[in-house]
């Protein structure tokens, strides 16, 4: 299994920070073996005593009475009367404790609160509460399906510190598999890197991701959300895959669905969906970023799965668009070592043959943002075709700006520059160079 070196050392720097850590991320990318498994282990090597790190699986029927959030607060609080020494508190799939109506008011009874209910006791109270213990460490994970890992974070707001796992970067993936880069590449696009999949055999792999969908993803979306067309849910992740990396906006999903299903679905219903998906880390958007007006633009935007191999999967890994694969690819390993990242745009005034006037829209694959370091990436198969070299270099010459511009094309190429003095790379070589000045 992988060590997971970024996430272990997030998690080694907030230790005893006085804020509770919440692990979030899509489900099955890692979150428990990272807390239970690699953390653990790190602090048994610290003088940490076996007996002071607590692990309580809130998912398992033996521990089903600390559901309650009262005897959760009772129960940890006794395993820490010592106050001499520290202890580490794991709560594993902290949404299982339910949220109950303040007992001061149901006369003592434990009554599950009602969404309306203002004068409640949730596994929030619990944890906030405990952090300000000086020596209770806490830390918890939380999954899809009653209470989303995202919205646990916006429930905590500045009172906890989130750790956001990715399924394994291309790096990792390299390190894991050690196989050889080019191949690793080709391995990595067709079937991604979620770590239960990576070392099975390709129908495994393939059987496995399949099954994620429907007996992970969608039951908690769909018991979440209480939705009764779980067949609109399918297709429209269906589509979503099929249009990776395109500029997309509600109306233009409707249609598609109305295209492919023969059957109506509202805009309205598409975002609520889409915002789903989103919740549930299966998918993130690239927002559309006027490069010359220094403005967002809002009718479209992008959308690229977490994983290559779960977009695949939505598609039965028939021949993938390795465009499509690339710019998902990128976008993942950018936002990995955390650079926000867009799609950049620009209108252009030229000249036609006739000598007429006309406004032309240029595309920059994405513009990324981390701190001070702003590049601007292209992503292609080749250059040496002279059209599909102006068509990648024209919107960097007509950006004329100092800020670093890349093509990275799907061979191994050493860094060097093109005739305009604009970076060119190997997607490889960009993806392995990516951490190495963190």
């Amino acid at each position: 299994m992988s060590e997971r070196p970024k996430y272990l050392n997030q998690l080694i720097n907030s230790r005893q920070n006085g804020f509770p850590k919440v692990i979030t991320g899509i489900r099955r990318c890692g979150k428990s073996y990272l807390l239970k498994e690699l953390y653990r282990a790190y602090l048994l090597t610290q003088g940490v005593k076996e007996n002071n790190i607590i692990i309580l699986e809130l998912d398992d029927a033996k521990n089903v009475s600390f559901r309650n959030p009262l005897k959760l607060n009772e129960f940890i609080l006794s395993k820490c009367m010592n106050k001499n020494e520290q202890y580490y508190i794991f709560l594993d799939e902290i949404q299982r404790v339910y949220t109950i109506v303040n007992p001061d008011l149901t006369d003592g009874k434990i009554v599950l609160a009602k969404d309306d209910d203002k004068e409640i006791v949730s596994f929030v109270d619990v944890i906030l509460g405990l952090s300000h213990e000086s020596n209770i460490d806490l830390y918890i994970t939380g999954s899809n399906s009653r209470m989303l890992s995202s919205d646990i974070v916006t429930e905590f707001r500045d009172k906890a510190t989130e750790i956001h796992l990715q399924p394994l970067s291309f790096a990792e993936f390299c390190l894991w598999t050690k196989m050889e880069k080019q191949e690793a590449l080709y391995e990595f696009m067709q079937h991604g890197g979620m770590p239960l999949a990576v070392l099975k055999n390709q129908e495994e792999k393939e059987i496995y991701l399949k099954e994620l969908f429907k007996t992970t993803y969608f039951k908690d979306i769909i018991e979440r959300k209480k939705l009764r067309r779980e067949e609109a849910l399918d297709e429209l992740c269906t589509i979503l895959a099929t249009c990776t990396g395109e500029l997309l906006n509600a109306e233009k999903l409707s249609k598609t669905f109305l295209s492919k299903r023969k059957e109506q679905i509202s805009k309205e219903t598409v975002t609520s969906y889409i915002q789903a998906f989103e919740d549930a880390f299966m998918i993130s958007e690239a927002k559309r970023y006027d490069l010359k007006g220094r403005n967002f633009i809002n009718s479209t935007r992008k959308y690229y799965f977490c994983d290559t191999g779960l977009r695949n999967a939505r598609l039965d890994f028939m021949y993938p668009d390795e465009g499509q694969i690339l710019e998902n690819i990128v976008y993942n390993e950018l936002v990995y070592h955390g650079y926000s990242v867009n799609v950049g745009c620009f209108d252009s005034i030229e000249k036609t043959e006739d000598g007429k006037s006309v406004r032309k829209t240029y595309e920059v694959d994405f513009m990324a943002l981390k701190g001070n370091n702003t590049m601007y990436l292209q992503i292609t198969d080749n250059l040496s075709n002279a059209q599909t070299r102006m068509r990648e270099v024209r919107p960097f010459i007509l950006l004329n700006d100092q800020i670093k511009k890349i093509i990275l094309i799907n061979r191994p190429v050493k860094e060097t520059k093109e005739e305009n003095g604009f970076t060119v790379i190997g997607i490889v070589e960009f993806l392995l160079g990516l951490g190495k000045n963190e």
